[in-house]
């Protein structure tokens, strides 16, 4: 063996390391620009502009700027997902969370489109059975009996009606 094999060895593996070292923050940021892509499509810029914080596109938007600054903060920080948007809503107030939370009067908000769709689903069911049942009375109900004298008058209609051409 030569002298030469074994620094080769120790200079590939400390490149190997190096290498790794300098792409582990690459990983790293790339797994925090995901998250915090995450959670700011669960909040709202405060700017006013009634869009979600990650899809603000006001050119010099005063607020999403400092807004995704924080978020980015809070993550590099290693807080949990819930404890920053506690803190948002803490900073900014309920406003700033994109959906509301299901408790409360928010609560509506959750559960009034699928109450409104049952209540219009059964609207519609019963017009359908309504609809349906008169249509069968009608067919099943026979024709009012027809008198004599009914019948003597339509036939005199019809003679006058003859006689006429």
């Amino acid at each position: 063996m030569n002298k030469t094999t074994p620094r080769r060895a120790y200079l590939a593996a400390l490149i190997g390391i190096a290498l790794l070292a300098a792409a582990i923050p690459l990983v790293v940021r790339a797994q925090q620009t995901d998250r915090a892509k995450r959670l700011g499509g669960k909040l709202m810029c405060m700017c006013g502009c009634g869009q979600v914080l990650t899809q603000c596109n006001h050119i010099n938007c005063p607020m999403s700027g400092p807004e995704m600054k924080e978020l980015d903060a809070r993550i590099g920080s290693g807080d949990s997902d819930d404890l920053i948007m506690q803190a948002f809503v803490q900073e900014y107030g309920e406003a700033v969370l994109a959906s509301p939370p299901a408790k409360g009067f928010n609560a509506l908000a959750w559960y009034l489109p699928g109450i409104a769709f049952a209540i219009g689903l059964g609207i519609v069911t019963l017009a359908i059975r309504q609809w349906r049942s008169r249509q069968v009375l009608r067919a099943a109900t026979p024709p009012a009996p027809i008198s004599d004298e009914m019948l003597e008058r339509a036939r005199r209609l019809a003679d006058r009606e003859t006689d006429d051409l």
